[in-house]
């Protein structure tokens, strides 16, 4: 039985990944762009090809993404897509997110354009916004403020939880299928922050509102994180998409594949009370 190469296995989707098909009995290599601290991990450069060699040693599957922070996606991504392209890997797993397909000059929809002239068994995953950015990315101001701060009105976003994503790929890693298919996944519901807020104080045991900012003050706090100025800006893109409605469809795509619902807002709340009942 071959390995299955994680790139981008220390963030939010891949490292729930990686856990899982080790919990499968799946032999996983970790691809980390960092110093490799482990047996299981290989440094990677992503934007030289630095380390793809040794980290494709042995693999016969990968899941791929773009890690948070680019939006040169496409020429990120473009070493490791020709180097499993090379390999002729039996199933490669790409997650882009939802709506990449909408533009095909898009960096994400390049990448995916080149994996699905590749030849390659791939199965690509576009899921929609995070449920764990508001324990990572927004928990700022949840914890400081006790408000969800974002510049989106009363637009509904299908939230999904990056644990159904996890498992929705390493069942296509792990069983295949699915072969030149595209899923938008999502969570079971559309939530509007108000709602969201609610939930969020009932799993907390505190109250959590939200606030509906302008871009300029969403683009201070994006700067004042310490993101680069191209990517806050492609936040604000992508945010003014939530805001214009273009995130609340829901999909069956994860029971589709997995055989059962995703989690909901609440499932997620609960399991993440932690991250919000304390304030800073």
């Amino acid at each position: 039985m071959g390995k299955i190469l994680v790139i981008g296995s220390s963030g939010t989707v891949g490292s729930a990944l990686a856990a899982r098909l080790k919990a499968q009995g799946e032999t996983v290599v970790r691809a980390t762009s960092r110093k490799a601290t482990a047996p299981d991990q290989v440094q990677v450069d992503l934007r030289t090809g630095a380390g793809l060699d040794a980290a494709l040693e042995g693999v016969d599957r990968a899941f791929i993404l773009a890690p948070p922070g680019h939006v040169d996606q496409d020429v990120l991504l473009q070493p490791v897509l020709d180097a499993v392209a090379a390999r002729r890997l039996r199933k490669v797993v790409l997650m882009t997110a939802m709506g990449a397909n909408a533009d095909e000059n898009a960096p994400l929809r390049k990448a995916e354009l080149r994996l699905e002239r590749s030849g390659l068994d791939y199965t690509i995953l576009r899921p929609n916004w995070f449920m764990q950015n508001f324990n990572t990315f927004w928990v700022g101001g949840i914890r400081a403020q006790a408000e969800i701060q974002l510049p989106v009105g009363r637009a509904r976003g299908s939230f999904i939880d990056a644990r159904d994503i996890a498992e929705t790929a390493a069942e296509l890693l792990i069983n295949g299928g699915h072969a030149a298919q595209a899923y938008d996944l999502t969570g079971p519901e559309a939530l509007d922050h108000d709602e969201v807020a609610a939930l969020l104080s009932s799993a907390a045991g505190r109250s959590i509102g939200f606030r509906d900012v302008t871009t300029e003050v969403m683009r201070g706090h994006l700067l004042q994180g310490g993101l680069p100025a191209d990517y806050a800006e492609f936040l604000l893109m992508i945010l003014g998409y939530f805001k214009a409605g273009y995130s609340e469809r829901t999909t069956d795509a994860v029971k589709q594949i997995t055989g059962h619902a995703p989690r909901t807002f609440l499932e997620y709340a609960r399991d993440y009370r932690e991250a919000f009942a304390v304030a800073a």
